[in-house]
């Protein structure tokens, strides 16, 4: 498997090695130009020793003076020699012709200059050595604008080079860290979401194809952890659904009482009354006895299956009934001072799987029942709609619109709070004391609701109570 350390390495090599092969082309290319304007002295060095032998030229013409001639005679032979020393130099900057011819105009210069100052043919001579000085100025010149041009070239070269450099590991820079931000940015774009998942209670296992060592190893250990969170929450919920078993079976024992109760009082009279007299009322009797045999039957059916595990399973469920069995089951932790009423027309039914619908109705129920504080109202109302959600209520969950079935758990109690109410469905939060709840019913509700593919809202006013929507899409029979 590839590392990503290997290729970060690579990259940013890779980088080092283009810096360091761009720095020594430059410094190749800073040399050049270096070589360059020492060129440029020696041309510059030409040409001021030319205006100088028109100087001393003209100094003599006019005044005749002995050390005018010297010096004059003294810069051509200097300007022979720098000529000769590099005249691979001036080659460079002009065709070897004029090169050439540049040299013989000296050498003939100095041979009209020492003429002129023995007396020969003044007139015509001096008109020939200022054609000739001419000359030579003239091209001297033209090597210095030439010398001039090639330092310039040569320093735009340089400033491309210079600016494609950087341009070049900008790019390489960039296209370093898109590729890394590739490789790694979206692994952990990907985690950070599932994080956010894991903090919404939704345990989201990563299923990424990389090839990076690093990167699956991270994979591979987000993986474990949420593996390891979604066990320790199942054994969780499954600590809150006894510590809820435990509570109902008080009241399961209380409502068992009394049809139990009912069997031993009819057994005992039918053993006073074993004679044959008063058949009609011994059939009432044992007609009471097994009225009561069956009710203590449904509810010990109810207790079992709320208890019993099995995987989901939907179907046709009559909503009414549905609750009736609920109702049975925490009838015990209902005190006397709060009224339960129930709306829910004989023929509604949804679509679920009971037992954890079943669960969402306790959950729901025993809420209400615990914010009204000993005294107060709790209803449940049940009732098919495809109107709109209330504005203002705070849905959680996805409602897919159309046509549902709304259950309605509402109470009279303290409400909730503002800024409670967004955390109400979140794993473990929970305002009551320490060790009075772990805070994963309304957590367990939203799990159940969204694996129905409905959708939770809840309203709510401090001191007014709240009320709980359940909507569950409606499916035809």
């Amino acid at each position: 498997m590839n590392s990503l350390r290997r290729k970060i390495t690579a990259g940013y090599s890779a980088v080092a090695a283009l810096v360091v092969g761009l720095s020594l082309l430059s410094l190749v290319e800073l040399r050049l130009v270096e070589e360059q304007i020492v060129a440029g002295e020696h041309i510059g060095e030409f040409f001021s020793i030319t205006l100088e032998i028109r100087r001393f030229e003209k100094n003599y013409f006019l005044y005749r003076q002995t050390t005018d001639l010297e010096e004059n005679g003294a810069y051509v032979a200097q300007g022979r020699r720098l000529l000769r020393d590099h005249r691979a130099l001036f080659e460079s900057l002009a065709d070897t012709g004029r090169i050439a011819r540049l040299a013989a105009d000296l050498d003939r210069y100095g041979e009209l200059m020492a003429d002129y100052g023995r007396g020969k043919a003044a007139a015509p001579l001096a008109g020939d050595i200022r054609q000739t000085g001419k000359n030579i100025v003239t091209l001297a010149e033209e090597l210095a604008r030439a010398e001039r041009q090639a330092l310039q070239t040569m320093l735009d070269r340089h400033r491309r080079l210079l600016i494609g450099s950087v341009v070049l590991v900008g790019l390489l820079v960039v296209v370093i860290g898109q590729l890394l931000a590739r490789r790694v940015g979206r692994p952990l774009k990907e985690m950070e979401a599932s994080m956010e998942a894991v903090a919404a209670g939704r345990l989201t296992q990563l299923d990424m194809a990389v090839e990076d060592r690093e990167i699956a190893s991270l994979t591979e250990a987000f993986n474990h952890v949420l593996k390891e969170l979604e066990l320790r929450q199942g054994q969780l919920v499954r600590s809150e659904k006894l510590a809820a078993l435990g509570t109902l079976l008080s009241g399961v024992a209380h409502e068992l009482n009394n049809p139990l109760s009912n069997i031993g009082t009819s057994c005992q009279i039918l053993t006073e009354e074993i004679d044959g007299h008063d058949i009609p009322f011994k059939k009432e009797l044992l007609g009471q006895i097994d009225d009561e045999t069956w009710r203590a039957r449904r509810i010990v059916r109810s207790l079992l299956d709320y208890a019993r595990d099995r995987e989901f399973k939907r179907e046709p469920l009559p909503l009414a009934r549905l609750a009736d069995d609920t109702l049975r089951l925490i009838r015990g932790r209902i005190p006397a001072q709060v009224t339960v009423t129930v709306d829910i027309p004989d023929g509604l039914e949804i679509t679920g799987d009971r037992q954890r619908l079943q669960q969402v109705l306790i959950n729901m129920v025993g809420n209400a029942i615990e914010a009204l504080d000993g005294a107060g109202e709790v209803s449940i109302a049940a009732r098919r709609t495809n109107e709109p959600l209330p504005k203002g209520a705070l849905v959680f969950g996805q409602h897919s619109g159309g046509e549902s079935v709304e259950i309605a758990v509402r109470d009279n109690g303290h409400g909730i709070p503002a800024d409670v109410l967004s955390r109400i469905c979140d794993p473990f939060f929970t305002t009551k004391d320490v060790g009075q709840g772990l805070g994963l019913g309304l957590f367990i509700v939203f799990e159940i609701i969204e694996e129905h593919g409905g959708c939770i809202a809840v309203e709510s006013e401090v001191g007014r109570g709240a009320t709980f929507r359940v909507r569950l899409p409606w499916e035809k029979s």
